[in-house]
């Protein structure tokens, strides 16, 4: 059935140079015929006014943190480079406390519950900011990061021009890990395992960092641009060029999920207390609660949002969803 989930999809069938059908030598993580990175789609204008409220924001938001335990909301901004701190429980009208960065984040990430912020800096530049204050540490990282992860005493930062992560340990830069990437846009881990995603080969590579290599890869989907972790240890990824979620455990990696989602799939965010994924459509302007403790997902609540909506958080507390406009329409705060 259409609505099914895919059945999970052997690894050799998928790997670097590797055929399933005939054995011949060929490129299964490409997409040969659109050899652009996906990206989100060009949201039309809203017809129907955004669910909840909605707050102006000063500048363009590249990513969107809720840190359940000090309670706050960060954004990060790029004109000017700065973390907006908001106190999530009160009025986000009010003025956030503003850190300054060296250069526009690509990212934001929480290293754990309470902190600190991970901010990947494209100036070459790993910021850990503290919350709930916002005192920060810099690593000097060469290249552009755009992704930031924790992982246990470690942090992993996908470079996107070295095509490579880098693992980083206190200040400096311990070892980097490549080999078979493309582009480096995205590091995840899930406790145990990490994986990144590369948006031009169109695939989830796992990694093995203790040994500083690069592992088996996967093709996800025919345009995946970003992607959560979930408490299963599953890597869930928006197929946005091919309208899906997919979703993929480790050791070994195998595709254990493909679920239909028109309307092109950009931002993701979980919440691991209610096992909802959260996905803004960027066709349609809207954001989907799908939950995803089943065999497949189910849906569970659909929004209208602000237009364009490329970035998402969810506070693991309350279960409120905000969401940010790319093109200046605010962001907005939806109770479920």
């Amino acid at each position: 059935m259409l609505r099914r989930m895919m059945a999970a999809v052997l690894v050799g069938c998928a790997a670097v140079g590797t055929a399933c059908s005939s054995g011949e030598p060929s490129d299964e993580l490409m997409v040969s015929d659109n050899p652009v990175a996906a990206s989100a789609a060009r949201s039309p204008a809203s017809t129907v006014p955004p669910a909840g409220t909605v707050s102006a924001l000063p500048g363009v938001p590249t990513s969107l943190v809720v840190d359940g335990e000090h309670r706050v909301l960060a954004v990060a901004v790029a004109d000017p480079p700065a973390v907006l701190l908001y106190g999530f429980d009160g009025a986000l009208s009010k003025d956030p406390r503003v850190v300054e960065l060296p250069g526009p984040a690509s990212s934001l990430a929480l290293a754990r519950p309470g902190g600190p912020l991970l901010a990947a800096v494209d100036t070459g530049e790993l910021v850990r900011v503290a919350l709930p204050g916002g005192d920060t540490q810099t690593a000097a990282v060469d290249g552009e990061p755009v992704s930031a992860a924790a992982f246990g005493d470690r942090t992993l930062v996908a470079m996107r021009d070295r095509k490579a992560v880098a693992v980083v340990g206190g200040d400096r830069v311990q070892r980097m890990i490549s080999g078979g990437l493309l582009s480096a846009d995205q590091v995840l881990s899930t406790g145990d395992g990490a994986v990144v995603l590369d948006r031009l080969r169109n695939a989830v590579f796992e990694l093995d960092v203790p040994d500083g290599s690069v592992g088996q890869a996967l093709r996800a989907g025919e345009g995946s641009t970003n992607a959560v972790t979930d408490r299963f240890g599953r890597v869930l990824v928006a197929d946005t060029r091919g309208g899906a979620l997919l979703a993929f455990s480790l050791d070994p990696l195998l595709m254990r999920q493909r679920y239909p989602v028109p309307g092109a799939p950009y931002a993701l965010a979980y919440d691991a207390e209610r096992d909802i994924v959260w996905v803004t459509l960027t066709e349609t302007n809207e954001v989907v609660g799908f939950d995803v403790a089943g065999e497949e997902p189910v849906e569970k609540h659909r929004f209208p949002t602000v237009r364009q909506p490329n970035a998402v958080a969810v506070d693991p507390i309350s279960g409120r969803v905000v969401v940010a406009s790319a093109t200046g329409k605010g962001m907005q705060v939806i109770a479920p």
